[in-house]
């Protein structure tokens, strides 16, 4: 049975992940197809979902607008994949602060226990590239670029570390929930959706 993977297009880098998603499928030779979605019904009819880097204000408060947040908590929570990308892995955390201006008030999607920070190794111009491993999911020396990306400094008992970089968690796993700091889809290794497409898979099966 076909899957059908969407990608949240409400704001953010969805035309890379559009990219990215097709590569990993034609290379694992996978029955799955990827489709932009932004409605509750778009939505609910997808069996995974990307939530892409972006701003996560931007992105919370317009799927609250829209409806779009019931429908993706309903979703996640009965089992349905969900990839959250930097803006994205914000949006599934349950607290976030900025490292700059403090608690914010902005909507968040309450999956996981964790303690994040957004911007926590500083602005756009201080983006970079570093080697990180997640060994756990069978993913080694992966290249992963940081732009104004958030971090993790306490996560709960439930929820799998996947990778640090200088002692900041920047990948995690609970169950069908993967956030990851860095921004898979700005880079040729296709592992980390590669992962996600056989999650999805299997998470149907």
């Amino acid at each position: 049975m076909s899957a059908k993977i969407g990608i949240l297009a409400i704001q953010g880098d969805v035309a890379e992940n559009v990219s990215s998603l097709v590569a990993s499928i034609a290379d694992l030779n996978q029955d799955a197809t990827v489709h932009i979605v932004k409605t509750p019904e778009e939505i609910s009819a997808m069996d995974g979902l990307v939530i892409p880097g972006g701003e996560s204000t931007t992105i919370g408060q317009l799927s609250l607008v829209n409806g779009s947040q019931k429908v993706i908590k309903q979703k996640v929570e009965s089992g349905m994949p969900v990839l959250g990308i930097c803006a994205g892995m914000v949006l599934l955390a349950s607290n976030a602060t900025d490292r700059v201006v403090g608690k914010t008030e902005q909507p968040l999607f309450d999956f996981l226990d964790i303690e994040l920070e957004r911007n926590s190794f500083g602005r756009q111009r201080e983006s970079f590239e570093a080697n990180v491993s997640m060994d756990s999911i069978g993913i080694s020396n992966y290249n992963g670029v940081f732009i104004r990306a958030p971090a993790i400094s306490s996560t709960s008992n439930d929820i799998e570390v996947l990778a640090k970089l200088n002692e900041k968690v920047v990948a995690i796993k609970k169950g069908n929930i993967i956030g990851t700091s860095f921004h898979p889809e700005l880079t040729d290794d296709l592992a980390v959706h590669k992962y996600f497409v056989n999650l999805v898979k299997d998470s149907k099966q």
